[in-house]
């Protein structure tokens, strides 16, 4: 069974894939699945996983959703283990059904989870990846903005997201394999100041750091952690192209070697 924790033993970086149709022109669908495949082989010795979020494939329709499971097949034909960015989250059944659907689909991948509806919403997921030797990542300080309006309201002299972690880094032990634990959060790289903090909270938990690149946050070096770079290694200079792209993650991979 495929084993998404071996992703911790790569390069620390993650292809984010956010297909814009309107970059690649009439037959954009088509586009997207050749762009996709020759970008993730290209990128594929630079990588720990490749992120698909699925918002811009569901905006595509129908055609677009088939065409996502199309290229996870394609990430895993390459080796590459797959994050599927949906941040899933409902009561328990449909969270079942949620983890079925992904990590129970495609054993060896990682899911992202919004932990809102609380621990008993998250529990289905943490038992699937068990079961698919997958991995969750759960929000906790997300790289927006605006981020803070929530996860940063202080109740007795703790913010929400400090709360999740705890809760998180208790979880985590549960379900550690080794070193490293199915339970795993999402720090914005945008914070780079508070993924240490979190890091000292959550010692066994992989985190996922978006934000790279397009939203100004720069690579941040450490054990189990995946820095995510959508937009800047995708669409390098706002379009495809697939050479930009390698000398993108090379700069991104060197700014990791210099600063570990």
């Amino acid at each position: 069974m495929a084993e998404f924790l071996e992703a911790l033993r790569g390069p620390p970086l993650v292809l984010g894939i956010d297909p814009r149709p309107e970059l690649h022109g009439p037959g954009a669908l088509k586009k997207i699945y050749g762009y996709s495949l020759e970008l993730m082989e290209a990128l594929a010795g630079k990588l720990a996983a490749v992120k698909f979020q699925t918002a811009f494939f569901e905006a595509m329709g129908p055609a677009g959703f088939a065409l996502m499971h199309q290229l996870f097949a394609g990430a895993r034909v390459l080796s590459l283990p797959v994050i599927i960015d949906a941040k899933r989250g409902d009561v328990g059944s449909t969270a079942e059904a949620y983890a079925k659907g992904y990590l129970e689909a495609y054993p060896g991948s990682a899911l992202t989870v919004n932990p809102y509806l609380g621990g008993d919403a998250l529990e289905p997921f943490f038992r699937s990846a068990e079961k698919s030797g997958g991995l969750v990542f759960v929000l906790v300080k997300t790289s927006n903005p605006g981020s803070g309006l929530f996860q940063d309201f202080e109740s007795e002299g703790k913010k929400l997201y400090h709360r999740v972690v705890e809760h998180l880094a208790s979880e985590a032990e549960k379900y550690r394999v080794g070193q490293w634990s199915r339970v795993g959060a999402v720090v914005g790289a945008t914070y780079p100041d508070l993924v240490p903090q979190i890091r000292a909270l959550m010692p066994h938990s992989p985190l996922l750091l978006p934000g790279i690149g397009a939203q100004a946050a720069k690579p941040v070096a450490g054990l189990g952690l995946l820095n995510a770079a959508s937009r800047s290694l995708y669409y390098p200079g706002g379009k495809p192209n697939v050479a930009a792209a390698v000398a993108e993650a090379d700069i991104y991979l060197k700014s990791l070697q210099t600063t570990s």
